[in-house]
């Protein structure tokens, strides 16, 4: 990557090797994007962590690159977030061409007041480092390159791995080992477990190049443009003045033919004319599935991200999921680490992301289909919704380039509370993800920076009358212009009238939301033993 330069993190001989064992808490195996993230989110609850990888740089190539605005909300509580949004390209628009010309523009945050984008480019080597910066610093993490697991042995309390390294085997003990590495696992194989899905067989040539002409921020899709008039082109701008250019080659292509330089060249010199000019950053041709595990949990091993599920690259759901696979998990086996919650909380992890992954999957594989149509008659349907989409509004709700990530629905969870009034109009129900909004008083700043790492209370009361009573070790943001809060509570005041617009909030309104940053419960006046119980449900503690 002639924009990039490759970092090798240093080996350290490991202790075990001179028989220094000592059994860990949670050993992670994948130095990723999920990986890191989850021995943060564990740190920042006082869990420690060891992370194993094979390797000792981070990702090599073209991988993930658009990072939603969930995902730089989690990533914000360990100080790395605006890193990434200051090194990355800032964009919410898009267009969507047919032929040489725009069919309609989209705008994926029309509304104001959030404190991080809809998304911001940023190449996965870029989050990779970042986040290994931070993990570096934390005195609770341990990162450990060239370490390559080999073996996995469970029991009934812990789980061991058999780990490689330049000096020799050894033997690891923890009480939960978590596979984030990745979509060829290697937990997986040698757990001998399924990975079940839909294989697609198009073929699509990804084009990383360094570019020297200005470009615009927002993304374009093209079907059927005059430089590649058979099929579909996409176009992302990135960090470094990088272009990722896809080309939709069709089942028939030669991925040897079709990568070598001067096919790719003469691709790219039919889209930007004879005067451009770019530097090669990274070229491949890849195919994708759609797969998803069974189960999440096995016995003490737990798998999050790709290891866990996969699907194809458009909608940027693949590494904005494996970070919320992550952020779900690590509240959760804290809490049973901590022995505040049983073990029959870290069911719901596996049912409340299997979830996830159903709707990331329906979503991808409806984009792909669009995308790469499959028989005569969706193709028939594809270009009737293209023709049509220009000049009817309606046509462009058919119209489906990669319909892009955003928080996903937990429907039916165990942990929450289902709606007890009938009267909401608007506002985020339980198993949907918070609101972000402006603030004032305490720091200012925008709601998400007033969250911390466990349940809150978020309650619209002018009056501290009105305010429930806070079950234990739990914190009290009270939304009112003026008055005095009581302890435990935090008074915010709505700068701009966005809170109570957002959260459907006359005066009592409250909601419970859970360390995730989702809604567990919410209320239109709640007591003290309405939210007690709720909370109980959400611990799995009732």
């Amino acid at each position: 990557m002639a924009s990039y330069t490759y970092r090798h993190y240093p080996y350290r001989r490991p202790a075990e090797l001179d028989g220094r064992a000592v059994r860990r808490p949670v050993v992670i195996v994948g130095a990723g994007i999920a990986g890191p993230t989850l021995a943060l989110a564990l740190a920042a609850r006082g869990v420690p962590a060891v992370v194993l990888d094979e390797d000792d740089t981070v990702s090599f190539g073209s991988r993930s690159i658009c990072q939603a605005k969930h995902s730089l909300e989690i990533w914000d509580r360990f100080g790395v977030a605006q890193r990434m949004v200051d090194k990355g390209i800032t964009w919410k628009q898009g267009e969507v061409y047919l032929g040489d010309k725009p069919i309609y523009h989209f705008d994926l945050a029309p509304e104001p007041g959030h404190k991080f984008p809809a998304f911001v480019n940023l190449q996965q080597y870029y989050v990779e480092e970042f986040l290994y910066d931070r993990c570096l610093a934390e005195k609770l993490i341990e990162l450990r390159f060239r370490n390559k697991v080999v073996g996995v042995r469970q029991g009934p309390q812990s789980v061991a791995v058999e780990v490689e390294t330049p000096d020799g085997r050894y033997t690891l003990e923890a009480d939960w080992l978590i596979a984030c590495d990745g979509v060829r696992s290697t937990l997986r194989h040698l757990l001998d477990l399924p990975f079940p899905g839909e294989v697609f067989h198009d073929q699509f040539l990804i084009a990383d190049i360094r570019f020297t002409s200005e470009l615009p921020k927002e993304r374009r899709f093209w079907f059927y443009p005059p430089f590649h008039p058979t099929n579909s082109v996409l176009l992302h701008r990135q960090a470094d003045n990088v272009l990722r250019v896809d080309f939709q080659l069709g089942r028939d292509a030669d991925p040897e033919e079709e990568k070598k330089p001067e096919n790719v060249d003469r691709r790219l010199r039919q889209m930007f004319g004879a005067g451009a000019s770019w530097e090669h950053e990274w070229t491949s041709v890849y195919t994708f599935t759609c797969r998803m595990m069974e189960r999440f949990v096995h016995g003490r091993v737990i798998f999050a991200g790709d290891s866990a599920h996969v699907v194809s690259p458009f909608g940027a759901r693949g590494g904005n999921a494996a970070v919320a696979d992550v952020d779900n998990l690590a509240w959760k086996l804290a809490r049973v680490l901590g022995g505040t919650s049983p073990l029959a909380l870290l069911d719901s992890y596996c049912s409340e992301r299997r979830a996830a992954g159903r709707e990331n999957i329906l979503n991808s594989t409806r984009s792909t289909d669009f995308i790469t149509p499959k028989f005569p008659s969706s193709r028939a349907f594809r270009d009737a919704a293209l023709a049509l989409a220009r000049n009817f509004p309606f046509a462009r709700a058919f119209v489906n380039s990669g319909r892009l990530s955003v928080p996903t629905i937990q429907p039916d969870s165990p942990l929450d509370t289902p709606d007890g009034d009938t009267d909401w109009t608007r506002g985020p129900g339980p198993g949907r993800a918070m609101l972000d909004a402006p603030v004032g008083n305490s720091g200012d700043g925008f709601l998400v920076d007033h969250l911390g790492l466990g349940f809150t209370v978020l309650c619209f009361a002018d009056r501290a009358a009105d305010l429930p009573v806070l079950p234990a070790d739990v914190a009290g943001l009270m939304i009112a212009q003026t008055g005095t809060s009581p302890p435990g509570w935090t008074m915010l005041s709505d700068r701009d009238g966005l809170l109570r617009q957002r959260y459907d909030a006359p005066p009592g309104t409250t909601y419970l939301i859970r360390p995730d940053r989702y809604v567990a419960a919410r209320w239109r006046r709640p007591d003290g033993a309405a939210l007690a119980a709720a909370l109980r449900r959400a611990t799995v503690t009732g």
